[in-house]
């Protein structure tokens, strides 16, 4: 995974350039989002070194801050005029704990981040 400073959400697709891009018809993962607020308290919590402390090893899409996004599990919302639909919650898996540290999916869970359909086409901008 990469940052980049803009992605291009296509409806019913995914994340352009994305591994599950086009994935299958109606894929609830679309894009997952994951909240800053909880990658730091992890990072924090867990004492990872500042020099093992990489965003792109949660394998989330995008990271957004101030948002309740177990909230919106089942609900359709709008972020930077795109809408998506709230499918689940993005449950960690065992590879978070080689990626992050050996205790990282346990502290993840019930706080994985949100899975969701894209429902309108439109480009996600880093920052705003």
């Amino acid at each position: 995974m990469i940052e980049v400073p803009r992605v291009e959400c296509v409806m019913n697709l995914g994340l352009r350039g994305d591994r599950f891009f086009a994935y299958k018809p109606d894929y609830k993962g679309q894009v997952t989002f994951f909240r800053y607020e909880d990658l730091t308290a992890m990072w924090d919590q867990l004492a990872v070194p500042p020099s093992e402390r990489k965003p792109c090893a949660t394998r989330r899409n995008v990271l957004i801050e101030g948002v309740d996004l177990q909230s919106l599990i089942g609900r359709e919302f709008d972020l930077q005029g795109i809408r998506f639909l709230g499918t689940e919650e993005c449950r960690p898996c065992y590879w978070m704990n080689g990626a992050i540290h050996p205790e990282a999916e346990a502290w993840m869970g019930g706080r994985g981040g949100l899975r969701a359909k894209i429902l309108t086409n439109g480009w996600l901008v880093s920052g705003v």
